[in-house]
């Protein structure tokens, strides 16, 4: 889980998946933020594939894409140096981390989960999305159908503005999310530890956005200060100028 701190082995499948398992759905009808379906994906996936997650994303989808970076366990495969650091843990694991994934829950199932654990460069980011944005399409292969792209991508209901495991575009527009200038029909991700990545159809825009709001800086200046939205803005205003 970090250097020099170590967990129970089985304590995932003997613990916490079958707690998880049991969790009562509360809020049904009503729209409630929540890791347990990303979760249990990665259940599915290694129940059909009879792959470990980790194992079969890097055989289907990162070794063929050239996503050299991409990857669960970047300690294994990686020298320290050439990782950032995460976070200084001063809650959980008592450390800095460096090349653990920061989500506690996903350190817990021993950094392969479904919701968080891996590592990229923007590249990495950009070859994965232009997939996306090509209708599941690269270098020629095709990864997924366009159907399945377009229905993973788009609004699921009118109590939410997410996806399948995608966020999107907010219709509230007071809320500047992900940016004033995105299309509606934009979608993406953020990360809890700062990243994101938005994908705009109607421009031909993949932003990739890589920092760190928890290591060695105030945690809310990210959001405070708008810095993702802002950047994105500049960007929008320089395509829009050129069109």
């Amino acid at each position: 889980m970090a250097d020099n701190f170590y967990l129970r082995k089985g304590y995932y499948e003997e613990v916490m998946l079958p707690r998880m398992l049991a969790t009562s759905l509360r809020q049904r009808g009503k729209y409630e933020y929540s890791d347990l379906s990303m979760y249990f994906m990665k259940e599915i996936v290694e129940y059909l594939s009879s792959e470990r997650l980790d194992q079969y994303v890097e055989e289907q989808f990162y070794a063929p894409l050239g996503m050299y970076t991409a990857g669960y366990k970047p300690r294994l495969r990686f020298d320290k140096s050439r990782i950032a650091p995460t976070e200084n843990d001063t809650y959980f694991r008592k450390s800095l981390l460096q090349g653990y994934v920061h989500d506690q829950g996903a350190a817990l199932a021993g950094g392969v989960a479904g919701h968080a654990g891996v590592f990229a460069t923007a590249n990495d980011m950009a070859i994965l999305f232009q997939m996306l944005l090509n209708g599941g399409t690269y270098g020629g292969t095709q990864y997924f159908q366009p159907a399945t792209v377009s229905l993973f991508t788009s609004r699921q209901s009118k109590m939410s503005r997410r996806g399948l495991g995608f966020d999107r575009w907010d219709p509230n527009r007071s809320t500047h999310y992900p940016s004033d200038l995105a299309s509606p029909e934009t979608y993406g991700h953020t990360g809890f530890t700062g990243t994101c990545v938005w994908v705009d159809p109607k421009y031909n825009l993949i932003y990739v956005f890589l920092s760190n709001r928890l290591n060695d800086q105030p945690a809310n200046k990210l959001s405070s200060m708008r810095i993702r939205g802002r950047i994105q803005d500049v960007i929008y205003r320089a395509i829009q100028r050129n069109l």
